[in-house]
């Protein structure tokens, strides 16, 4: 009865989060459930994975600044909060918002069905006991919420059991979270085989992983070209992608730049870095709808996975020996489906551990190949997914100002301190004087041999001297509709002058304004409407 609705009446889902929880159950669940994904791959999903706040999964090892991040995003400690130069946070740490500060621990947290952590009760006691839940009141977790996590040993040390599947936990928060931020202490860049294995457990993932090359102010620049390229080469063999991952260099805590060198590209990195969190409440609903997608496509290669064992199984001899052959050839059986079914390589689980995985089950027991299982995920990809994507942008479109607000965000959002404040169009701009009047003498000198006719020179005139510049048609094409403040296609002494100053904003690295700032205006033309 569903499915019928579902097709014909589009004006079935009342939200975005209210029709992936539709979806995934009636259509995606019952062929995970029937071909044993959970079992393989990932748990079933629950409401509140549908419902939660975008949350950012922090990973590094210890002393790199985890918690001194959270602390500096939030401007406020949190329960639990330990900081130190020896690895405190022992912990998985989930900071959320709450009415009141409290910590809620692993076991009580794994039973509550408003908090989108409940299969992780898969892991044991030895995890759970080392898994809680920060509250507080906090601006910024209205917005997100923060997993603080243990940090990663190095050496020796990584050698001691932690009792519970370190690369596991991390691969369960990696697929629900909306970002990762790898963290990487730029002093003592080292990254051990317990990191390098976690990060290879990401690997899926790499659309939300973001990198921070953290306390970058304790050595020079020099030193910081060679440790941001070892970085790079480091990441690149272990990521093992084309794309370069962005990588934010800075110092992260409210302390005084010990190298203060380079304070304005830690400004503009902070500044990215900020805009890329703030924006996920925007794009929340897009990275739950693109998870569904990606989990649905490998719901399907593990039906025809499973199907193709089931169905060269004996039904009564041999079935020992079968099953070992079978695993053994896994690669070839992956190579037909391939075919058979035109799935891309990338869509495949990785070969070693699904053999690995495979070892432990009754292969007698697999469901054969059900149709109508597929057909239904076929036609939940092919029409349900572009009906929610619209959805989406009806949603995007309802509220544009969701972003996080409070903390650090709120630091360099406006006011003298904002990024680029006074800075290149910007420059003069709480002067009660013209800033283009201190260089205008020079400017009148080059204005005056340019034969103004009646006070002022034509385009033809303006554009021989404006291409000394070198810069690209383009752009100067924008700074002449900038200058032209009365839009009569002609500059006077004031729009050259402006014009000048326009082309010097530009080669000094800037952006130009969309608009003609008013301070930029010139004096004589500050009763003229732009929009003329």
């Amino acid at each position: 009865m569903f499915r019928k609705n579902l097709k014909k009446d589009p004006e079935l889902f009342q939200n975005v989060s209210d029709g992936l929880r539709r979806l995934y159950r009636t259509k995606l669940f019952p062929l995970e459930d029937a071909y044993r994904f959970h079992d393989f791959h990932s748990p079933a999903l629950e409401d509140a994975d549908f419902d939660n706040k975008p949350m950012v999964l922090l990973v590094g090892q210890y002393s790199t600044g985890k918690t001194t991040f959270i602390r500096h995003l939030m401007e406020q400690d949190f329960p639990g909060m330990r900081i130190g130069p020896e690895p405190t946070t022992d912990s998985f740490i989930a900071v959320m918002h709450g009415e009141q500060d409290g910590v809620i621990p692993g076991n009580a947290l794994v039973v509550d069905p408003k908090k989108p952590f409940r299969k992780l009760n898969a892991f044991g006691n030895a995890f759970l006991n080392r898994f809680m839940c920060a509250q507080m009141p906090n601006a910024v977790l209205e917005s997100i919420s923060i997993i603080d996590t243990p940090g990663i040993l190095s050496g020796e040390k990584q050698r001691i059991s932690r009792g519970y599947d370190f690369a596991a936990v991390l691969e369960w928060f990696a697929e629900r979270v909306d970002r990762i931020i790898l963290l990487f202490d730029a002093h003592k860049l080292d990254i051990s085989d317990e990191f390098s294995e976690v990060i290879r457990a990401l690997k899926n993932h790499e659309d939300k992983m973001r990198v921070v090359l953290n306390k970058a102010d304790q050595i020079s620049t020099q030193q910081l070209m060679r440790v941001y390229g070892a970085l790079m080469w480091s990441l690149g063999k272990i990521i093992n992608t084309p794309e370069v991952v962005r990588v934010y260099i800075g110092s992260f805590w409210a302390q005084p730049l010990l190298v203060p060198d380079n304070r304005k590209l830690f400004e503009a990195e902070e500044q990215d870095l900020f805009l890329d969190i703030q924006s996920l409440p925007r794009n929340a609903a897009l990275r739950k709808l693109n998870d569904l997608i990606k989990r649905a496509r490998l719901a399907k290669v593990q039906a025809y996975i499973i199907s193709s064992l089931k169905k060269e199984m004996p039904t009564v001899f041999g079935k020992d020996s079968k099953k070992k052959e079978l695993i053994s050839n896994l690669g070839e059986i992956y190579q037909k489906i391939e075919k058979e079914h035109q799935i891309s390589p990338g869509d495949f689980p990785n070969l070693a551990k699904m053999q690995e995985q495979l070892n432990g089950q009754d292969f007698t027991k697999f469901a054969a190949l059900k149709p109508k299982l597929l057909e239904a995920v076929e036609d939940m990809l092919a029409n349900d997914i572009a009906r929610l994507m619209a959805l989406v942008r009806q949603e995007e479109a309802a509220m544009p100002s969701q972003v996080v607000k409070g903390g650090a965000f709120e630091g360099t959002m406006n006011g003298p301190f904002g990024v680029g404040y006074g800075e290149g169009a910007s420059e003069g701009i709480d002067e009660l004087e013209w800033v283009v009047g201190r260089d205008k003498p020079t400017y009148d000198e080059i204005f005056y041999t340019l034969s103004p006719i009646n006070g002022k020179v034509t385009g033809a005139a303006a554009k021989k001297e404006m291409l000394k510049s070198k810069l690209p048609n383009t752009v100067l094409g924008k700074i002449w509709k900038l200058a032209d403040v009365d839009k009569d296609g002609l500059l006077d002494d004031d729009e050259f002058a402006l014009a000048n100053h326009l082309i010097k904003v530009k080669l000094e690295g800037h952006e130009l304004p969309a608009a003609l700032p008013e301070h930029l205006v010139p004096p004589s033309k500050r009763g003229i409407s732009l929009e003329a």
